[in-house]
């Protein structure tokens, strides 16, 4: 019996870790007779994962850290030989800079909503009014609802204003950089849809010491791991190269590349789109245009982080934790700042005593903040710190990284929507989804899009399909 595999092609389109986490499954499930091509726009693979060098350190100019409660990205990183660099951070206690200093973020909260006002009460986040209007949330009654409603919307209309600006929006803005009152309560925090949907009260969290470490890193940086990830993966991986169209033939794909003086067709058996949602859309206008226009929707928004390396002269006085949020509603330019020397061992020991942080920088439909050149963006952030914390004194290194359209927005209805996506998709054989766009924002969620984009191809794609003839045709 012949292979149903040998002499495929499957074409991934985005080399960030979605994309070449396509193709490492593809590869396992498959085996090496598969053919198997990475297609990644920029000059270099990893999308917003990256490595750069600051002062002489090897630093993480994207995401610096992963879910280590889910297991797809853990297990990836073990599948590539990265399982021995596994670390997880030092102290993962953060502030929030808020009401003229940094407050601790109070012990026990769920995505920010506090389970123990005590201990909220201590911190100073919340004012004695704040306090009070959360405390009231045990008397209002618990209504089971089965729709949608933003993240905004629930925590204030339980818990009160102030859990809302001063611990949720902060805290989930600082992942999705996004504002709570615009993202789905379902897509975002499903622990608090599940509560909500239901109608219970919201339970404490476990205790760290029973439910593992939340995040974890590795060694190094998690800029490693695209790199990792393509080699096992063992495909054809071309940077620099745009998909300008996509279309269906009888017998699979063809992928219209290079510019219009020098056109390049592609073709394959199946497809895998690993794109940011507007990417994707345009691509799929004229193969799936429902599935495009809902995919059109999606908003993106642009953030910056400031990397900052500086020596021990310029700490005025403490800095607990692992760095602090920033509300919006305190109207400042930095969102976030990590003390990465403090976060991860490896940083420190690789620091040799300077103090390595990160600010981030923008929120959707921040357009000004980001229009800055490096340098007044750097010297602006500076500034905050020092207002902060009280951080003076030239840093040793600096570097800017920016990141346009990098985090999709989960509007509400956002579940509803990728519902219809993955259906219209899933009824065109040898065409699959993956990335941030979709159930997660994070690299455990994109590992796991991944995976089940692959499986959807290897499922469906066609066989033994004679394409070598037109490869190359415009």
């Amino acid at each position: 019996m012949s292979d149903p595999v040998a002499g495929r092609h499957v074409v991934v389109v985005g080399g960030g870790i979605a994309g070449l986490a396509a193709a490492a499954f593809l590869r396992a499930e498959a085996g090496p007779d598969l053919r198997v091509t990475v297609l990644e726009a920029a000059d270099s693979i990893g999308g917003k994962l990256r490595l750069i060098e600051v002062a002489g350190l090897t630093l993480d100019g994207g995401a610096e850290a992963l879910l280590a409660r889910r297991p797809e990205a853990v297990d990836l990183l073990r599948r590539v030989g990265l399982g021995d660099d596994l670390v997880h951070p030092v102290t993962t206690a953060a502030g929030v800079w808020t009401r003229g200093m940094v407050r601790p973020l109070p012990r026990g909260h769920v995505f920010g909503i506090p389970t123990d006002l005590r201990a909220a009460a201590r911190g100073g986040v919340l004012s004695g009014r704040g306090l009070a209007r959360a405390a009231a949330e045990r008397l209002l009654p618990l209504r089971p609802t089965a729709h949608d409603i933003s993240v905004g919307q629930f925590v204030r209309d339980r818990w009160g204003a102030e859990v809302l600006d001063r611990l949720v929006d902060p805290l989930i803005g600082g992942v999705y950089a996004g504002r709570a009152d615009e993202l789905s309560l379902d897509a975002v925090v499903p622990p608090l849809a599940t509560a909500f949907h239901d109608g219970r009260r919201l339970a404490p969290p476990e205790s760290a010491a029973k439910a593992g470490p939340v995040f974890a890193g590795i060694r190094g940086g998690v800029g490693r791991l695209p790199a990792a990830v393509a080699a096992a993966s063992a495909a054809e991986v071309r940077t620099g190269v745009t998909v300008r169209q996509l279309q269906r033939l009888p017998e699979g794909w063809r992928l219209a590349t290079g510019s219009a003086a020098a056109p390049e067709a592609i073709l394959a058996d199946a497809v895998v789109l690993a794109l940011p949602a507007c990417v994707s859309a345009r691509l799929l206008a004229d193969v799936l245009p429902v599935a495009a226009g809902e995919l059109a929707t999606i908003e993106q928004a642009s953030v910056a982080i400031v990397t900052l390396v500086l020596p021990t002269s310029a700490v005025r006085r403490p800095l607990r934790g692992s760095g602090f949020l920033v509300p919006a509603v305190d109207r400042r330019l930095i969102k976030a700042v990590t003390y990465s020397s403090a976060k991860w061992d490896w940083t420190d020991r690789a620091a040799g005593g300077a103090l390595v942080l990160r600010a981030s920088v923008g929120r959707l439909g921040e357009t000004a903040e980001l229009a800055h050149d490096d340098a007044e963006l750097t010297r602006l952030v500076r500034a905050d710190l020092e207002r902060a914390t009280g951080l003076r004194g030239e840093p040793a290194g600096s570097a800017v990284t920016r990141w346009g359209g990098a985090l999709p927005q989960y509007a509400v209805g956002h579940l509803e929507r990728v519902a219809r996506v993955r259906a219209a998709v899933a009824s065109v054989p040898g065409l699959a989804v993956c990335g941030a766009a979709y159930d997660g924002i994070g690299i455990a969620a994109c590992i796991a899009s991944a995976r089940q984009a692959a499986a959807a191809v290897l499922g469906a794609a066609p066989t033994g399909a004679e394409l070598a003839s037109a490869e190359g045709t415009p």
